[in-house]
């Protein structure tokens, strides 16, 4: 069992079933996502068949199942973040980027994902790139944002 899997899983009691939704959480947190050797591990460790597991965990959309970015960035679409805009942020995000939802640049530098809600309406349209937070987007800042991690990796 890889260290970082067995340290989350001792946080739990061995078998406890009811866990196995927030030991997910914890993995992908360390890991940015859950790898297969990870789902098997935790059906060992709660005595479940890794297809339930990965079956359990693709109803749920916040679970990745391929390393993101470097920079990972997730555009919110709520409502909104909807009426202010994010369609043709969502738009340039996608042509600046030449990624869909889910994807990841050939370089792996940049992933790209979009959320249903991320809890500050009053500053939408929202993007967070890892956990720096970009507020009231417009199009034409989308390539600014994306510039700066590049141009910050040069320094």
């Amino acid at each position: 069992m890889d260290g970082k899997t067995n340290d989350i899983l001792r946080k739990y009691p061995k078998g406890a079933r009811d866990s196995l939704i927030p030991i997910l959480q914890d993995i992908q947190d360390q890991e940015g996502y859950l790898s297969e050797q990870s789902i098997v591990e935790v059906g060992r460790y709660l005595n479940l068949p890794s297809g339930k597991i990965y079956g359990l965990a693709t109803f749920y959309n916040q679970f990745r199942f391929e390393p993101p970015g470097q920079y990972h960035v997730c555009m919110c679409q709520g409502t909104s973040c909807h009426v202010t805009g994010a369609g043709d942020v969502r738009k340039e995000l996608e042509k600046k980027m030449r990624l869909k939802p889910g994807e990841t640049t050939r370089d792996g530098k940049f992933s790209l994902e979009y959320t249903a809600c991320m809890g500050a309406c009053h500053l939408s349209p929202l993007i967070r790139v890892n956990d720096r937070y970009h507020t009231r987007v417009a199009p034409g800042d989308v390539k600014g944002i994306l510039n700066s991690f590049i141009e910050g990796e040069e320094e």
